[in-house]
């Protein structure tokens, strides 16, 4: 029987606890446990645990599923540790000690320094420029040593066409050579060498010749499951699919109460090793500790430069070559299936309308599951959070030849950040963090220095989620050229200030909103970030939007307590403020409250706000103008907002399924609990609430249309139980991006 049990542990968190979901500080020393007394099942129940002391005890390993997501210090001192590789579960590390292990070496250390991206302390001492060293430096010389020596012994041994014995063969015969023959760096750290060399070869032959990277259970074997930031080309993980497996997800009802954290789950069919903090939690409570200040860091990267992309190398924090969608597709009926694999796609046509006849204004394009978990072609539980399309430039974005405006956009969920081409459906590009789960993404426009001294924009995606980190992307290099660690929570949206290029917005569930200069990288990708402001919220946020007619001065956010408004002028001297005012709404009995979820807000125009919030079946449409007086005085003001119409909606109590604006074409979307997006055209009705005289609508505006979810199948059963967690359209309404909880990005296109 095992030593550690539910009462032992609530006996020995620091301080006391009553629950295990509330331990943050555990002290597991001297009570001679051995690697088996490690409970993965009790373990996954302290999801909140930041401090781990296990010193003084009798550890050879670490079981490789002890689910602690939030884990940031580990003392591992006086054990009997042989491996270290399993930490790699822990990527939030931070601080880690494990003296008097007599079996780690030198070797070791670097070992967690590569897997651990987050350690600053090992052994007491700081370490952050030797493991940048080691990460960047080193994985980037082994790179190009493996790359050469397949170059030069191996790839003419190959025949044009060959069979998988002859690959299997091949790649037994590089993989003992090239562990024997690459060295670099002292002897003393050959034991890692090899293991890198090892570890690099395998992702070069997966990479050149489409092999399936090793799964053998060997930790230090297992490279998919590195936390490894990687940039793919389209035709980098093609593989020939027979058959898709469905498996949905399914989502229970939230009964929280508005403001308590509680969310409901992003996949309630997750493994508990899937099962970390993301925006829609409802298996547990979100007792918050009071935050501490975010930090920021960055990580110049010089080892490429816009310029410089022609002829990349492989993962590990490197460079990709550039490559051609290699597309298969075939024309099928009844209950078949045509299926694509592009960079871990698979694309499933619709056999007809749920209703059996088309009746929308919209016709479908494309259904891509491209933000599959380890590319797995039966990864139906990946959620989907956020699209937006890239901004025109002159020679940047993809232009439809017929109306003038971007057909790529980016998208997220999962470990994923994918760029697609609407029209054709190819996935352009493919960003993966293995340890990460991806909430947000937002563009922006930089004008940079190039290497000859010219000045040239370039567009920037930022992408942040549960790690609170937010990732820095020049997409036309296929580089990820830095990160700002803004929160030690989960970020749960992001936005740029459409003035001030180079400010961020991150809204954290540390109940933070934080304004960030993300600066301009150099040629060499140096780049000084810096936090300008902190925006304190009561509960988590959810939606922020700027005001359009003072983007510098006022910004708007849903959260799980309501909806409220800051004052984002810089000049003021206080860098962290409170909210300046609250609004009001309806409840479900007609009485006026602040306390409601709101999970949808965006801008119809200059004056009209979107918001979705608790109240069953209704959107509200509400004036800015007319509701907060940007002369009154004083902090956290009770405003009641200044209703102008309600939209008739789902009568569904699931949250989170948000709504976005087409502000050109006046039109308002917004996903439900059946597959189905729901549109309304608002034009008839803007220049009435555009009086100053406009008086709210009496009854409840129906949607123009519902575009209904196809009948989709795969391995001959249909693909069902689909929410829609985001639409979002291009700004002149040519194509609709909408995204599901069953890892389907739907895109339709206007007739």
């Amino acid at each position: 029987m095992s030593k550690i049990t539910t009462e032992l542990l609530l006996e020995r968190a620091v301080p006391r606890s009553t629950r295990l979901r509330k331990i943050e500080t555990l002290n597991l020393s001297k009570l001679q446990l051995k690697t088996g007394d490690l409970d993965p099942r009790l373990f996954s129940r302290l999801r909140h645990l930041q401090k781990l002391d296990l010193s003084d005890n009798l550890l050879d390993k670490f079981p490789n599923s002890l689910t602690l997501p939030d884990l940031r210090v580990l003392n591992c001192n006086n054990n009997k540790l042989e491996d270290v590789t399993a930490l790699k579960q822990f990527p939030l590390l931070e601080e880690l000690t494990y003296e008097n292990n007599v079996y780690l070496t030198l070797n070791d250390d670097y070992k967690v320094m590569f897997l651990l991206q987050n350690l600053r302390l090992l052994n007491g001492k700081d370490i952050t420029k030797l493991a940048n060293h080691v990460r960047r430096v080193n994985s980037r010389k082994l790179t190009s040593k493996v790359t050469a020596h397949w170059e030069k012994f191996f790839r003419d041994q190959l025949p044009e066409k060959y069979t998988a014995e002859q690959v299997k063969s091949i790649k037994k015969k590089f993989l003992k050579s090239v562990q024997t023959n690459v060295v670099y760096g002292p002897s003393s750290l050959s034991e890692f060498t090899r293991w890198r060399v090892k570890m690099i070869a395998e992702e070069f032959l997966a990479y050149s010749l489409g092999l399936e990277l090793n799964t053998d259970p060997e930790p230090e074997e297992k490279m998919d499951e590195n936390e490894e930031d990687s940039t793919e080309s389209p035709s980098e993980t093609a593989e020939d699919l027979s058959q898709v497996t469905v498996t949905p997800s399914k989502r229970k009802r939230n009964h929280s109460k508005p403001g308590s954290g509680n969310k409901r789950s992003k996949s309630q069919a997750n493994t508990e090793e899937e099962a970390v903090v993301n925006p829609r939690k409802s298996s547990h409570a979100q007792d918050d500790p009071a935050p501490d200040k975010p930090r920021t860091s960055n990580q110049p990267a010089k080892e490429a430069t816009p310029e410089q992309q022609a002829e990349g190398t492989q993962k590990n924090g490197e460079q990709f070559p550039k490559g051609q969608s290699n597309r298969r597709s075939s024309q099928l009926t009844g209950e078949q299936k045509s299926q694509e694999q592009d960079n871990g796609v698979v694309s499933l046509t619709p056999v007809k309308n749920s209703k059996g006849k088309e009746d929308v204004s919209a016709e479908p394009l494309h259904f891509l599951q491209c933000h599959s978990k380890g590319n797995s072609r039966e990864d139906f539980k990946t959620q989907l959070w956020s699209c937006v399309f890239e901004p025109l430039l002159d020679c940047g974005a993809r232009k439809d030849p017929i109306v003038s405006s971007s057909r790529t956009v980016a998208t997220c969920g999962g470990e994923s950040v994918c760029l697609i081409d609407c029209e054709t459906g190819t996935v352009l590009k493919k960003y993966k963090v293995a340890t990460e789960e991806f909430f947000s993404v937002a563009w922006t426009t930089l004008t940079m220095v190039i290497s000859d001294s010219r000045k040239k924009s370039h567009n920037i995606l930022a992408a942040a989620g549960r790690r609170g980190i937010v990732k820095l992307i020049h997409v036309a290099a296929d580089f990820c050229y830095g990160e700002i660690k803004a929160h030690k929570k989960p970020i749960a949206t992001v936005c740029f200030s459409p003035t001030q290029e180079t400010h961020l917005f991150t809204a954290s569930y540390d109940k933070r909103i934080a304004l960030w200069d993300i600066g301009i990288p150099d040629c060499d990708y140096n780049f000084k970030a810096s936090q300008l402001l902190v925006l304190e919220a009561l509960s988590i946020p959810l939606r922020i939007a700027l005001v359009p007619t003072c983007p510098e001065q006022y910004l708007l956010a849903g959260c799980e307590g309501g909806c409220f408004a800051w004052n984002i002028k810089l000049d003021k001297g206080q860098k962290s403020r409170p909210f300046e005012a609250i609004f009001q709404f309806p409840d479900e009995d007609g009485d006026m409250t602040t306390s409601h979820r709101v999970d949808g807000l965006a801008f119809l125009n200059n004056d009209v706000i979107v918001s979705k919030s608790s109240k069953l079946g209704c959107i509200y449409l509400w004036s800015w103008s007319r509701s907060f007086d940007t002369k009154g005085k004083g902090y956290q003001r009770t405003v009641a907002a200044v209703i102008l119409a309600e939209l008739e909606w789902s009568t569904t109590d699931l949250s989170y399924l948000t709504l976005s604006t087409c502000p050109a074409k006046d039109y308002v979307f917004c996903g439900d609990e059946k597959g189905d997006v729901w549109m309304y055209n608002l034009s008839n009705y803007t220049t009435a609430w555009s009086s100053a005289k406009g008086k709210r609508s009496d009854k409840r505006i129906p949607p123009t249309q519902i575009l209904k979810w196809p009948e989709l199948r795969a391995n001959g059963e249909q693909l069902s139980e689909v929410l829609i967690n985001n639409v979002v359209s291009d700004p002149t309404f040519t194509y609709l991006v909408v995204l599901t909880s069953v890892n389907i990005t739907a895109i339709w296109k206007k007739s």
